[in-house]
């Protein structure tokens, strides 16, 4: 199984410096994919609004600010978003961007998207909520012609171009993978009909797991593709939360099982939160057959006062053993 990292904002508390370290340590460990996590703004609750998914002063850098600096400082590992809000972004714009990391990369960009979840979110950004999902599989359409024609022409609903141009194109064109997040049965859909890949949240009943993947098969058959190009990521866990999220990666045991189950369940990639992982402390790697990277965050202090270490768990695709040390000081 390949694995991906979802990098954590908060990393930034270290200093630009902190980023860097931590970026190539995920690259030396041997994880395979580095993937940004994106929200432009959140918001605070209301008397029309419900409280956010997660608090408002959430601290988190721009994803694809932020991963382009990190693709200065790193050489092979895959450069992602999980996911970047397609629908509240200006799609020629993000054509640019992406095309453009790309070409910096020499071609290690995977584009992962979705349709988000926040109204307040888009109401700020002046895009609409309501037909975001219109409106995402418009856009894939304007990146892919970006990516490949020479000449770029299309008259949607929402996006309409003529006789434009982009250049340079991206080393891997119009193949260039998108991936597409969420659940629901749109989202299925979605992946069926257009998508490189699924990008799944944690599911832990495998029936369910294949129910959906058969949901998708049937939905690219019916679009005239071959199921069997769709590629197929997991989360290994869910959004630390909770405690009980937060105590995922303090049972290794566990972490190990739950990589073998998604594999089971035919999904090629596992995707790990690297915010819960700091989150579950310096127990996750009490183990004397663990070996870990160690990041400290000016955030989390010992009984004596002390800033306490956090610690990152990791399982590298290739290679017997299943932890190696990484040394981020």
């Amino acid at each position: 199984m390949k694995l991906a990292v979802e990098f954590p904002s908060v990393s930034y508390r270290e200093g630009a410096e902190g980023v860097v370290k931590l970026a190539k340590a995920i690259e030396d460990i041997g994880y395979d994919q580095l993937d940004m996590f994106d929200h432009v703004v959140m918001g605070y609750p209301t008397t029309t609004r419900a409280a956010p998914m997660y608090p408002p002063q959430m601290p988190i850098l721009e994803a694809l600010m932020t991963l382009a600096f990190v693709a200065s400082h790193t050489k092979e590992i895959g450069l992602g978003t999980e996911v970047l809000v397609l629908p509240q972004r200006q799609p020629v714009l993000v054509a640019k961007q992406i095309s453009t990391l790309d070409t910096l990369t020499d071609g290690r960009m995977r584009l992962g998207v979705g349709v988000g979840w926040q109204e307040s979110e888009y109401d700020a950004l002046e895009e609409s909520f309501t037909d975001r999902g219109r409106r995402m599989d418009q856009a894939i359409a304007v990146l892919r012609s970006y990516w490949s024609d020479d000449q770029v022409d299309y008259q949607f609903d929402d996006y309409s171009s003529t006789a434009m141009a982009m250049e340079p194109k991206p080393p891997q064109g119009k193949n260039l993978p998108i991936w597409i997040g969420g659940n629901a049965e749109a989202a299925l859909k979605r992946v069926g009909e257009i998508g490189d890949g699924w990008l799944a949240t944690a599911i832990e009943d495998p029936a369910i797991a294949k129910r959906c993947k058969d949901k998708i098969s049937g939905y690219a058959e019916v679009a005239g593709r071959d199921p069997g190009e769709i590629g197929y990521q997991m989360m290994l866990d869910v959004p630390p939360r909770d405690e009980e999220g937060k105590k995922f990666y303090q049972n290794l045991d566990r972490v190990v099982a739950r990589v073998e189950a998604v594999e089971r369940m035919g999904f090629e990639w596992g995707a790990l939160n690297a915010t819960a992982i700091f989150q579950a402390g310096p127990e996750a790697s009490s183990r004397s057959s663990i070996r870990s990277g160690k990041f400290t965050t000016p955030s989390t202090v010992d009984s004596d006062g002390e800033e306490a270490s956090r610690t990152i768990i990791i399982f590298p695709s290739q290679g017997k053993r299943p932890f190696r040390q990484v040394d981020l000081d």
